[in-house]
């Protein structure tokens, strides 16, 4: 009697397992939004935030309750901007990457609002880059304000050296289910770079010149299953 009773309670245990168990889902998207980026030089070099822009296409799977995988593919600008203060010079430089996220989708909520934390490696190639400057930044050492000042400078006519990129990206947000196929989603997220964009050699001038940035976008995902 008490054999079959355990075997009763574990029937009821795995039955109660199987009607609980997450439906996996697939959602694909697109977002678009703005970025805020800058180029940690070593030894550093006086800037601001570039803005720019950043927008791309989603892919999510999720399988268990709380939490899933999504990988993006998008196309972002970073750079940096140079900080003349209250001179009339104006210096940035921009990169345009395609960029290649994949992240841990870790969510909590309920069927109608939810927030949600992503994490994980990114990709990227920098497909250009170009300068908008309002003086001859190539004699630069020949202008009064740069004779006078102790910045450096070199970083303005320096050739990129690297057109790969990897890094660490994560990122939080809240996203609203408008239906069970379609959902809307708001999302910060901070890119941090482990790749020196220009030459880091022992002769060189700058020992890191890696990325930073901070993107805001909003966000579109449709339902597949």
């Amino acid at each position: 009697m008490r054999q079959l009773t355990l075997i009763i309670t574990a029937f009821l245990a795995l039955l109660a397992t199987a009607q609980t168990h997450y439906e996996g889902t697939i959602a694909v998207g697109g977002k678009a939004g703005a970025s805020l980026s800058r180029v940690n030089f070593n030894p550093s070099v006086e800037q601001t935030m570039l803005p720019g822009m950043t927008a791309g296409v989603m892919f999510r799977y999720v399988e268990e309750k709380n939490f899933g995988l999504i990988a993006e593919l998008n196309l972002t600008q970073r750079g940096w901007k140079e900080n003349f203060e209250e001179s009339d010079y104006r210096y940035s430089h921009r990169f345009s990457y395609l960029e290649l996220p994949i992240m841990t989708h870790i969510f909590f909520g309920n069927q109608r609002v939810k927030g949600f934390f992503n994490l994980g490696p990114e990709l990227n190639v920098m497909l250009g880059n170009g300068i908008n400057s309002n003086f001859s930044y190539e004699e630069a050492d020949g202008l009064d304000y740069f004779i006078d000042d102790t910045r450096h400078i070199e970083q303005m006519t320096m050739k990129v050296n690297n057109r790969f990129d990897y890094g660490i990206c994560g990122g939080a947000g809240m996203e609203i289910n408008l239906n069970p196929k379609h959902s809307l989603l708001l999302e910060g997220r901070f890119y941090y770079g482990l790749t020196d964009v220009f030459p880091n050699h022992k002769t060189d001038i700058f020992s890191s010149s890696n990325s930073m940035s901070i993107t805001v976008t909003l966000g579109y995902f449709y339902r597949l299953k």
